[in-house]
């Protein structure tokens, strides 16, 4: 009887034991990859688009590139970063595919940091989503390339930086947002305003002439 307790006894404590790691491994963060923040990127829009990059290397090597992959946008501005140059490619049509950040010589994103690269980019596409692969240079050689797609509802080992758009924003400006262009309806409506405006003015100056040819007519008189 007393060998059946310590039985029951030693089995729930292995189970405790089991359920407790169990949540451990659960509350334990997933690896760390790069990714891409736009709170205010919407469909044909333009927005500062962020990149996280985490230093993930085994050998406490630094991070020294990355590159970004941008499916033909309007333009992209780079954000000045000390110890970071940006190179922006185009295509035949002028539009940017991508930008390299490159460290200084001795620089980079060390071991345990991490690093924001951001870009305001402009002529976002009409699209739900955009995928932009990324490349990932450490400086002992190591290329780790972020570009797989997920499928069946599982995260691959390596995915590529994906920014979900939101709707387009009817009414607003194209490109960065400062310059509005009228439209076919508000054009019409100003057109008209300033006809009758001129309108107004030319009967009131032929009022002003007759209220004085009565009045040299009657001193005549």
């Amino acid at each position: 009887m007393k060998n059946s307790w310590i039985h029951r006894a030693g089995f729930a404590g292995v189970a405790a034991a089991a359920a407790a790691a169990a949540v451990v491994i659960a509350a334990a963060p997933a690896g760390a990859h790069v990714s891409v923040t736009g709170p205010d990127a919407a469909r044909g829009g333009s927005a500062v688009l962020t990149f996280r990059v985490p230093n993930e290397s085994g050998t406490g090597s630094a991070t020294t590139m990355l590159a970004v992959q941008f499916p033909g946008l309007t333009e992209v501005n780079t954000q000045a970063m000390p110890g970071w140059r940006a190179e922006v490619t185009r295509d035949g049509a002028h539009k940017v595919t991508g930008v390299t950040w490159t460290a200084d010589a001795g620089g980079g994103i060390g071991p345990g940091q991490f690093g924001s690269f951001a870009v305001l980019a402009d002529g976002l596409p009409d699209t739900d989503s955009i995928t932009l692969p990324a490349t990932q240079t450490y400086a002992d050689g190591q290329v780790v390339k972020w570009d797989q797609t997920s499928s069946g509802g599982s995260e691959p080992e390596n995915p590529a930086p994906v920014l979900k758009l939101a709707p387009k924003q009817s009414g607003a400006a194209a490109g960065h947002g400062d310059v509005k262009t009228a439209t076919p309806d508000h054009q019409d409506k100003d057109t008209t305003a300033r006809w009758l405006g001129g309108i107004g003015i030319v009967l009131g100056a032929l009022g002003l002439l007759g209220g004085l040819g009565m009045g040299l007519a009657r001193r005549k008189s």
